[in-house]
């Protein structure tokens, strides 16, 4: 009877197997262990920080100096970028505003470190032996950033800066000159201001200030251009508000003519001009009418009334000659119809010398009508409008498609749709021209813009880019380094499961006893396997005295 045996060299374990790897594999899977280990420990630190958002931007040297000094204090971490702007995480951004606010920081601002920020603080820090002219000067700096400090209230406006010219005053009124002011605004990205926005802006300002006038007040914006236009415009003699004035007006007829025949021609089909001269001069005229009371139930008005009577009576001596006819009353004097002479009666004697006098005068109003005419600016003096009408395009049935003029029956009838649109009065020598006319369109193909070049794509791969590149380094130590290594440690499949020996002689006789002998362990190397495999295929008997001799305990001479 065999008796079975165990292995005489036990099968080494996972650490040994690492042991017996060559230097060059021990350097590869170490150097793999420590990049795996670096990019897991990147990738943690990357999530944890977060998403960095900007806590304030373009502060001045100083202010961001002291930011970031409190930031450090408070254990905050921050990234500082050109142009003044401090990054924080952003689930902290509104949480350190309010503490930094609470501290006075950042003492100029948050939107560009103007020099003027400081407000009317600058008045509590006036010293005992300070001049008037330094008082003077620090209340116009105090008064500038109040200023500044007002305008950045607005949505639009990121920061302000003002300057104030305030002259000395003197005694002599007549040689007083007067203040004037300048602001720069530096807006948001991509805002603009509107006419009204600037207007309060200006008036902001020159409320502020005694005496300023708000055409003293010049805008900047942060180009230089001046959006704050007080003059006229040297060509057309016109003001800013005069000009945005006429183009309403010539907008509003555009939209009214659009309206009306786009839905006759087609969208697209239609393009309209309209121009509109306005009179923007004003007239004053003042007119006095004088007239007599007219009709028959007139009543005169009474202005005065003066009324003067006198009564003189004197005793008159008779005279001539004694006698009946001198006692007689005299005759009043008849003079003859035809003009022929009389004879004048003799004089009568003895009557008397009575003089009276009465006189009135009476004043009436004579009707006065005072008309003071004022004309309004800005009315319409004439207008011209001119108008094409594209072709129109007709699909026969078999497809094809031609284009041809719209009749002339029909461009009257737009005319007359024109004229009624926009109030044509032929008196002020308002004109309209519509003609029919192709339009040119210029083809364009549209652009075919690859799945990898779209923004929504490019911005996905600029965020994932960091995190990408960390995993692509891990999976390379994994793959490319330790796994090698690994494998060649690991135990094969053959070691897993030794082979018996009637696997190893490759007969189809089974050997006696040989169900109950243990299974030997299979070789380590492969080239000393199949060299045993070949050697029990070419001499069975040969190899089986061999392992007999083994299994007896002895050896082969």
């Amino acid at each position: 009877m065999i008796t079975p045996i165990t292995p005489i060299n036990p099968a080494p374990n996972f650490v040994q197997r690492l042991g017996d790897l060559p230097l060059r594999s021990k350097l590869t899977m170490g150097a793999g262990l420590v990049a795996l280990a670096g990019a897991v420990l990147a990738i943690t630190l990357w999530s944890s920080q977060g998403d960095f958002r900007p806590l304030f931007t373009g502060l001045a040297d100083k202010d961001g100096g002291e930011v970031i000094t409190q930031l450090a204090a408070l254990n905050i971490s921050y990234k500082h970028e050109a142009g003044g702007t401090i990054l924080v995480p952003a689930g902290q951004v509104y949480e350190l505003r309010m503490k930094l606010a609470a501290q006075g920081l950042p003492k100029g601002g948050a939107g560009g470190g103007s020099g003027n920020a400081a407000g009317f603080e600058l008045m509590d820090k006036s010293s005992i032996g300070q001049t008037q002219f330094a008082e003077r000067m620090n209340f116009q700096r105090g008064l500038q950033g109040e200023l500044a400090h007002s305008i950045k209230t607005t949505t639009d406006v990121a920061d302000a800066r003002v300057h104030l010219a305030i002259p000395q005053q003197n005694g002599f009124f007549r040689e007083q000159q007067k203040p004037s002011a300048s602001v720069v605004l530096t807006l948001r990205g991509g805002r603009t201001l509107d006419r009204s926005q600037i207007a309060g802006i200006v008036h902001l300002v020159s409320s502020a200030v005694p005496e300023l006038s708000p055409k003293a007040v010049s805008v900047l914006d942060q180009t230089g251009a001046l959006i704050s236009q007080t003059g006229s415009d040297a060509a057309t003699g016109l003001d800013t508000q005069q000009l945005q004035y006429k183009q309403q007006v010539e907008a509003g007829y555009n939209k009214r003519i659009f309206e009306l025949l786009e839905p006759v021609v087609g969208r697209d089909n239609l393009r309209a001009s309209v121009t509109a001269d306005v009179d923007f001069s004003q007239t004053e005229a003042t007119a006095e009418e004088y007239r007599p009371n007219q009709g028959p139930n007139a009543t005169a008005a009474v202005r005065s009334s003066q009324s003067n009577e006198s009564n003189n009576a004197n005793a008159t001596q008779p005279t001539g000659v004694p006698g009946a006819a001198t006692n007689q009353p005299p005759v009043p004097a008849t003079a003859p119809i035809n003009g022929a002479s009389a004879p004048l009666q003799a004089a009568q004697g003895a009557a008397g010398n009575n003089n009276s006098r009465r006189e009135q005068v009476t004043n009436y109003e004579v009707d006065k009508t005072v008309r003071v005419t004022r004309g309004a600016t800005g009315n319409v003096k004439r207008l011209n409008a001119a108008i094409v009408v594209n072709h129109r395009t007709v699909t026969d049935a078999k497809g094809k498609t031609t284009t041809t003029p719209v009749s002339a029956d029909e461009i009257t009838r737009l005319t007359d749709l024109v004229k009624e649109a926009m109030g044509f009065n032929a008196e002020r020598g308002d004109s309209v021209k519509v003609i029919s006319a192709p339009f040119i369109v210029d083809k364009t193909e549209p652009l075919d813009v690859p799945v990898w070049k779209q923004p929504w794509l490019l911005d996905i791969a600029r965020s994932a880019m960091v995190p990408l590149a960390f995993v692509a380094i891990a999976l390379i130590a994994v793959f490319g380094m330790i796994r090698p290594a690994i494998r060649a440690a690991a135990p094969t499949a053959l070691e897993d499961k030794p082979e018996t020996v009637d696997e190893v002689v490759d007969d189809t006789e089974l050997l006696p006893g040989s169900g109950h002998m243990p299974k030997l362990e299979a070789p380590v190397h492969n080239e000393k396997l199949e060299r045993a495999r070949a050697l029990a295929r070419d001499n069975p008997v040969a190899v089986a005295n061999i392992m007999r001799d083994w299994m007896a305990g002895q050896t082969a001479a």
